[in-house]
């Protein structure tokens, strides 16, 4: 219990904003004697040592994102026909997989090294590790490509969104759907022969139809042009954040690493989950907090969540402490606001703080 809740606190740590007084975390190094880039030999790298091969953790995550996207897009396939579209997916690839942090997919190795003591942990499992996290990162690119044409936002990681580019357009749906196949053909190459490997399979499915849900009742607990404030509720908030960011933020990774590390019973995942859970609740209030006050220079986006009636902790909190009286108040200039904005050519403008709203 004790090595799932060191896994959780690192989840937690690497998922951490600058907001309510908490430093960004730094990942760990921990130095991997590699022999080429392409991460070929045994262990002991028949003996051939290089400085230029100790790599931090971080470092050896970056590097494997070039040898995955040569593998997709110039040796997956040889049929010609399909040059114009390989090409695509690399763009797509490139533009949305690895600009955010990367701490979902870091958090999977990081994991693992505190599951396995380091004479289990060989150069094959953290190469595995690492091809894991990244898928993590491509269904994260998944969810993004298509919560922002949703959401009709307007950029991402300081970035244009992938469909506000020219010639893109609801193209993007396709191209995210792209993106999450590249997953499994991932996963089924490198792992399919693992005992892990259907346990990984199942996780990651489950994982995407959880984020799902979370995603529908977000968009209908606020459908476009319609204010009410009764469906804003903190069961409903709850509900959310547990079901579209918990459990790929932060179970997702954990228990990837704990299938890896071989440890798969339902009592020791339900706990871990139960933690981990918890953990990501307490991420997405600050996520909700930065989206209205936040910097865009520092965040990379521009906050919407006030234009697109999201059920946001601010807003809940708020209709908590309210009195009627200012409820219906904060009712009216949620209706003013949207008016405003559907009468306007350019509805993305910065977020109004939550002041603007109340007082």
């Amino acid at each position: 219990m004790r090595r799932l809740l060191n896994c959780a606190a690192n989840a937690t740590k690497a998922l951490r904003t600058k907001c309510l007084d908490l430093s960004p975390f730094k990942m760990k190094s921990h130095p991997l004697v590699l022999c080429s880039a392409s991460f070929q030999g045994d262990s002991v790298c028949n003996g051939a040592h290089s400085k230029k091969a100790l790599l931090s953790d971080p470092q050896l995550f970056d590097a494997q994102f070039d040898e995955l996207l040569s593998e997709l897009t110039e040796r997956d396939m040889n049929d010609s026909g399909l040059t114009d579209a390989l090409k695509r997916l690399k763009e797509i690839m490139v533009y949305n997989v690895p600009g955010g942090k990367k701490n979902r997919g870091l958090s999977v190795i990081g994991s693992l090294r505190e599951l396995l003591p380091p004479s289990q942990l060989t150069q094959d499992s953290v190469q595995q590790a690492l091809l894991i996290g990244w898928c993590i990162e491509m269904l994260q690119a998944f969810f993004l490509m298509a919560d922002d044409i949703m959401d009709a936002s307007v950029t991402r990681r300081g970035q244009p969104c992938w469909y506000k580019r020219d010639g893109i357009g609801l193209d993007a749906i396709n191209d995210s759907l792209l993106v999450e196949a590249s997953i499994y053909r991932l996963l089924r190459r490198h792992c399919r022969n693992q005992p892990y490997y259907v346990h990984l399979l199942e996780l990651f499915n489950e994982t995407t139809f959880q984020t799902e849900l979370g995603q529908a009742l977000d968009l209908m607990t606020a459908p476009p042009g319609q204010i009410d404030l009764n469906r804003f509720t903190m069961e409903r908030y709850k509900t959310i954040v547990k079901y579209k960011t918990a459990f790929y933020s932060f179970y997702l990774p954990v228990a990837a690493a704990m299938y890896m590390a071989g440890v798969d019973s339902e009592e020791e995942h339900t706990n871990a989950r139960h933690i981990l859970l918890e953990m990501g609740e307490f991420f997405q209030i600050q996520d909700d907090y930065l989206d209205c006050f936040g910097d865009p220079a520092v965040t990379g986006k521009i906050g919407t969540d006030i234009q697109d009636n999201k059920c946001s902790w601010l807003v809940v909190k708020a209709l908590e402490v309210l009195s009627p009286e200012q409820r219906s108040q904060l009712e009216v200039r949620f209706k003013s606001l949207f008016f405003c904005l559907s009468q306007s050519s350019s509805n993305k403008a910065r977020s109004p703080s939550l002041n603007y709203l109340i007082t």
